[in-house]
C-alpha cells in the first residue's frame, strides 16, 4: 500500500483504521483505537483481537509495528496474552467499572427480598425504608477528576442532562468530607480506582462511560482529502485524540488546523474550515458563522443512568416531605416543600 494511504477494517463491531506515511505512529493508532474501544464498549471483556500477522496482512503493515502496538496496550494492562492463543481484552480494565445502575423497581424487590431471607417481618422493613425516606437525600452531583479543562467539559455536559447542581473537584480535595456531604460522586473510568483509595469504604460511586468515537467518527467518512477540518479545545488530550483519530480514518494531518482554546485568538483561520471537531463545551463558543461538529466524551447511557438516579432521589425526598407532614400530622397540601 502507497504511502499517505489509508484502510478500514471492521471487527466483529469495531472499526479499525489505519494511516500509512501519518506522523501519528501506527502502533500509537492502533493504541488509542483499541482504548477508546474498550472505554466506549465498543470492545467487551474477553474478545479477542485480531492476531499481530493478520492486522499486518490485511494493513501491509510490519510484523513488529502491529506487536509494538499490542505490546503497549499489555503494558497498560489493557490486553493479554494467552500462550498459543492470541491477544484478548482483559477481563478486569486498568480502572474498573461499576455495574450499571438497577431499575428502580427491581431494586426495591431485591430490598423486600432481602429482608425475607434475614428473616425481618414487613414491619421491620417498612421501618427501616421509613426511617431511610426520612434522611436527606443528595442535592447536588460531584465530578471528581484531576485535569481542570476535562472536568470543565464534563461538568457542562453532565449539567445539560440533569437538574441538579453538578460541581467538580480533583482528586486531593475529594479527600475532604465536607465537599462529600450531600454529593452523588461521579468519576471517569481512567481514575476511578485511584479515586476509590481516597473515598471512604461505603462510598457510592458512579464510573461514567465514554461515548464511542468510532460511530461518531464514521457519519463524516470517507474523508475528502481536500478538505480543511478544524480541532478545536481546552482540553490537550482531546486535540490529540482527535487528531490521531482523524488521520487514521484518513484525514491527510496537513489539513487539520488544531486550535488550543486556552491561547488568545484561538479561532484565528477557522473560517477556512469545512468545519471544526470540538467538544461540547467548546462548540459554545465558537463563532456562530463556523460550523460546529461537536463530539460529547459522556455515553448516552450513563446520562440516561444519572437522569433515573436523579428522579429517585427526587422521589425519595417528596417521600421525605410526605413521611414528615404525616408525622406531625398535617395534610397533604401543608407539608413543606422539598
Amino acid at each position: 500500500m502507497a504511502p499517505g494511504t489509508h484502510s478500514a477494517w471492521h471487527n466483529a463491531v469495531m472499526r479499525f483504521w489505519f494511516a500509512h506515511g501519518s506522523d501519528v505512529p501506527i502502533p500509537e493508532q492502533l493504541f488509542t483505537q483499541v482504548v477508546l474501544g474498550i472505554l466506549s464498549e465498543d470492545l467487551a471483556p474477553g474478545q479477542k483481537l485480531p492476531s499481530t500477522r493478520e492486522l499486518a496482512r490485511r494493513f501491509h503493515l510490519h510484523f513488529n509495528t502491529v506487536s509494538a502496538g499490542y505490546r503497549k496496550l499489555e503494558h497498560h494492562h489493557w490486553v493479554e496474552f494467552r500462550h498459543g492463543s492470541g491477544v484478548y481484552i482483559r477481563d478486569k480494565r486498568p480502572d474498573t467499572a461499576l455495574s450499571p445502575v438497577f431499575a428502580l423497581d427491581e431494586a426495591i424487590a431485591r430490598v423486600f427480598q432481602t429482608g425475607q431471607k434475614l428473616g425481618l417481618s414487613l414491619y421491620d422493613v417498612r421501618s427501616r425504608l421509613r426511617h431511610l425516606l426520612e434522611l436527606q437525600p443528595p442535592d447536588h452531583f460531584l465530578l471528581i477528576e484531576p485535569d481542570e479543562n476535562l472536568r470543565q467539559i464534563v461538568v457542562a455536559e453532565i449539567q445539560s442532562a440533569v437538574t441538579l447542581p453538578v460541581r467538580g473537584c480533583d482528586i486531593e480535595g475529594a479527600s475532604s468530607s465536607k465537599i462529600l456531604e450531600g454529593a452523588i460522586v461521579v468519576v471517569l473510568p481512567r481514575k476511578a480506582a485511584a479515586l476509590r483509595q481516597v473515598l471512604p469504604v461505603n462510598a457510592d460511586v458512579h464510573v461514567l462511560q465514554v461515548r464511542s468515537a468510532n460511530n461518531e467518527l464514521g457519519k463524516y467518512l470517507p474523508a475528502s482529502p481536500d478538505v480543511l477540518i478544524g480541532i478545536a479545545s481546552r482540553w490537550d488530550e482531546f486535540l490529540e485524540i482527535a487528531r490521531t483519530m482523524l488521520i487514521a480514518a484518513g484525514f491527510d494531518s496537513d489539513r487539520l488546523l488544531l486550535r488550543d482554546g486556552k491561547k488568545l485568538s484561538w479561532q484565528k483561520g477557522l473560517d477556512q474550515t469545512e468545519g471544526v471537531v470540538c467538544d461540547s463545551l467548546t462548540a459554545v463558543t465558537l463563532n456562530k458563522k463556523l460550523h460546529a461538529i461537536p463530539f460529547r466524551l459522556i455515553a448516552e447511557s450513563s446520562l440516561q443512568d444519572l437522569k433515573r438516579h436523579e428522579q429517585f432521589i427526587t422521589a425519595l425526598d417528596l417521600r421525605s416531605c410526605a413521611s414528615e407532614a404525616l408525622d406531625q400530622g398535617l395534610p397533604a397540601g401543608n407539608r413543606r416543600q422539598g
